[in-house]
């Protein structure tokens, strides 16, 4: 076939410099067809293009696009005449249409005198392609369904072209036939009868076949088998494999598994319609049994849940019922029940109380041994209380006392309602009975204690305040307690005692409150207001009530910035500095009770004094010359800047309360005088303190080798004592030893305890007439050693 080309519209070009030019004309050929899977055994020619440029011109063709220089690649050709050719089959499934690209050229110029032309390529389809399910083909549907009930839909496509006979599908049965049916234009399975029954078959195989072509002979087709589930439905009720059960237990016990009850159920398990439920519906009315489903056997647990008692009943008839969770349907049937015969055994019992408990009514303070009341037991067997003895199991507070032989309940201590033993007014204690085998049964005893006027009404113990108003009264709330209960407590009664001093009144604020004013200027402080109070009864006594009156800011008392108040730290601050000073006098009486350690001071010799070391205190004795000792040389060291001072320890214990008695240090240069009021130097203290003490590197260290602490001491002494000297009597004034400051060049002479001198003198170590002139302070110191 060739086709030629017509003109379909003429369009004018201007150029831009106003030269017209030849206008191209447009071509557009019809959409081609081909058949989808031809053999092409050689290349066909399908069209010829022609472009209604070739009356003008001689052009060749070109061609591109998909199935030429795309994939699928070398499907089709076109020649330089325009030719389109064919060269492999195409199934129309993969490839349902091709739009190809045709351009048109001069043959001389290579100029392109058309404009491209897109022509399509449609391809027709053929049956190729059989329909095929889609989804799985498993379906459900209840046992006992009436006919016609959707049991589901078969799905099914085809890839042929849609709207054609190619893709309408016909369904059908193939087996089956007598339990369901299909729609052979939708697919959809219904019912066809109403006597599915899982129990006797729960799954069904079907074949399905869908043909295309409208179910044609000539169509194609596929079959399937579909799986159609019968589900279930509570249609059989559970069922006893025995006709009657029997069960024993022994009295007195309890929670205990008597008997399993088996079960069949032709139901799907694990579902409602199989889960048992089991009913006690007869000989159950003293709620002595309980049953429950075992949850993997479904089988009956038969429970004693309370004890039996034999001696009132041996033999006990139940009916079990067996149900489902699910209730019956498609049935006539109905639940089933099962007898059970439950045997009680006798065993030898403990003895057993008139009752679990009893009460009796105990007003507190009942004297002791009051009987309060009995409680005994039985034997269950013999319904005697031969040889059952009585003990307490628990009583608190020991109020009870339990008469083993025959049970009396007797005040044992004074019992008291108030107690925190008793709770709500009871007490409660149990008995425990032993019978002669050693079997006990225990009872409780619920002892109600009565409420006696034991208690009067008081006053809280602590300060009551009451602020302080500006030309006003003030007056409060005084609340009493009571332990006892009505009618032994409130209301209560409150007055002032006949001999109160005017100062206050008392009026009644409710059943335990009444109201304290006052009726004149009070100071502020505490004060004491003597109350009378009484309860319901008339029972009380003066109650002394403690008001501090105090001025107050939101009703709490401002304390006086100007007034002190000291706490337990205040006090235990003043009496710390007591406490010290205390301490202070007793070490200063330690030290001067503790005995000096004698040092002896070798005699050097012509060091200008002689130190007597001698007890005896008489004179006209003998001293053994070997007792006095030469001239001390001062040993001590010295500290860089600083001197420590002769051993004052020493001259303490060797020259105090001598009067006269004197001592020259040949390297300090300076006097010691001792008196009753101890050492003190003369006024060349100052000219050793100039010259050594405060250039140490003058002063031989190897003369000083006391402590620290006794150079402190002479330093202080000795400063104080050398300004005191200046104060005190000289030989002149007539005063002897006490007072006198004795000038180093005079050592006495003319006076009445003469010179000392002589103590230097070594060729006379046996005269010792010097101690018949040492004054008279030394006589009446001998006078005294003489009367010893």
């Amino acid at each position: 076939m060739r086709v030629h080309l017509v003109h379909r519209a003429v369009s004018k070009r201007q150029a831009q410099s106003g030269v017209l030019k030849r206008f191209k004309r447009r071509w557009s050929p019809p959409p081609f067809n081909i058949l989808e899977n031809t053999p092409e055994v050689r290349a066909r020619a399908i069209e010829t293009i022609v472009s209604d440029a070739e009356a003008q011109f001689r052009l060749y063709y070109t061609i591109g696009g998909p199935g030429v220089d795309q994939p699928p690649v070398g499907v089709f050709s076109l020649n330089r005449t325009g030719t389109l050719f064919v060269h492999k089959q195409v199934d129309r499934e993969e490839f349902p249409r091709f739009t190809l690209t045709v351009r048109a050229f001069d043959k001389i110029t290579n100029e392109e005198r058309d404009e491209p032309l897109d022509i399509r390529i449609d391809v027709d389809d053929v049956n190729d392609n059989a329909p095929t399910f889609t989804g799985p083909q498993q379906y459900t549907v209840l046992e006992q369904s009436v006919v016609g009930t959707v049991v589901g839909k078969v799905n099914a496509t085809d890839k042929d072209q849609a709207g054609t006979l190619h893709v309408k599908i016909r369904y059908s049965l193939k087996t089956g036939l007598d339990l369901f049916a299909i729609d052979p234009g939708t697919g959809v399975i219904t019912t066809a009868t109403n006597t599915l029954d899982r129990e006797v078959k729960d799954k069904h195989l079907v074949v399905v076949e869908i043909r295309d072509m409208d179910g044609a002979v000539s169509g194609l087709f596929n079959t399937a088998t579909a799986t159609i589930a019968v589900g279930d439905i509570n249609d059989n009720p559970p069922t006893f494999p025995q006709t009657s059960y029997t069960a024993s237990i022994a009295e007195n016990e309890m929670e205990k598994l008597i008997l399993r009850i088996p079960i069949d159920d032709k139901d799907l398990i694990t579902t409602p319609n199989w889960i048992s439920k089991f009913v006690i519906t007869k000989g159950n009315e003293n709620g002595n049994f309980r049953i429950d489903t075992d949850p993997k056997t479904n089988e009956g647990l038969l429970y004693v849940s309370k004890p039996l008692d034999f001696e009132q009943t041996s033999n006990v008839n139940l009916e079990i019922m067996a149900r489902n969770e699910a209730e019956l349907v498609g049935t006539t049937a109905q639940w089933m029940s099962v007898p059970v015969n439950v045997v009680v055994n006798n065993v030898d019992e403990g003895p057993q109380f008139s009752a679990p408990t009893i009460r009796l009514n105990v007003k507190e303070n009942t004297a002791n041994g009051t009987l309060i009341g009995t409680y005994t037991a039985l034997d269950p067997e013999t319904k005697s209380s031969a040889g059952i003895m009585y003990f307490k199991a628990t009583d608190p507070a020991s109020w009870i006392n339990v008469d083993r032989n025959n049970g009396e309940l007797r005040v044992a201590n004074t019992i008291d309602r108030e107690s925190d033993f008793v709770q709500n007014g009871i007490y409660n204690i149990t008995v425990r009975a032993v019978d002669a085998s050693a079997k006990t049964g225990t009872g409780t005893v619920i002892i109600v204690v009565e409420d006696v006027n034991d208690n009067l009404p008081t006053l809280p113990a602590r300060d009551l305040v009451m602020c302080e108003k500006e030309g006003e009264l003030g007056s409060m709330l005084v609340t009493a307690e009571d332990l006892d209960r009505a009618p032994f407590s409130s209301p209560f009664s409150f007055s002032l005692p006949s001999d109160h001093d005017g100062k206050w009144s008392i009026t009644k604020y409710n059943d335990t409150s009444a109201t304290l004013k006052q009726m004149k200027e009070l100071p502020t402080g505490r004060h004491t207001v003597p109350v009378d109070i009484k309860d319901l009864q008339g029972a009380g006594k003066t109650q002394t009530a403690t008001v501090r009156i105090c001025s107050c800011r939101n009703n709490q008392c401002i304390v006086n910035p100007n007034s002190v108040s000291f706490g337990p730290m205040g006090l235990l601050a003043l009496l710390l500095p007591l406490f010290l000073l205390l301490l202070l006098g007793l070490l200063l009486g330690f030290f001067c009770m503790t005995k000096t350690e004698k040092k002896e001071i070798d005699d050097i010799g012509d060091n200008g004094g002689i130190l007597l070391k001698s007890n005896t205190e008489s004179p006209g004795e003998e001293v053994d010359h070997s007792l006095i000792a030469g001239p001390y040389i001062v040993t001590d060291s010295v500290v860089k800047g600083s001197v420590k001072g002769v051993n004052s320890a020493w001259l303490a214990s060797n020259g105090s309360g001598t009067l006269g008695a004197k001592t020259t240090n040949p390297i300090y240069n300076f006097d010691v005088v001792t008196s009753d009021l101890g050492q003190f130097s003369s006024g060349r203290y100052n000219q050793f303190e100039e010259n050594y003490m405060g250039n140490s590197e003058g002063f031989d260290n190897r003369y000083l080798t006391q402590d620290s602490t006794y150079l402190h001491n002479w330093q202080t002494n000795g400063l104080y004592l050398n300004k005191k000297l200046t104060f005190l009597g000289g030989e002149d004034d007539g005063r002897y030893a006490e007072d006198v400051v004795l000038r180093h060049a005079y050592e006495g002479v003319g006076s009445a305890a003469g010179s000392v001198g002589c103590c230097s003198d070594f060729g006379d170590d046996d005269n010792l007439d010097f101690l018949n002139g040492l004054g008279p302070k030394f006589k009446a110191l001998g006078e005294l050693s003489r009367k010893k």
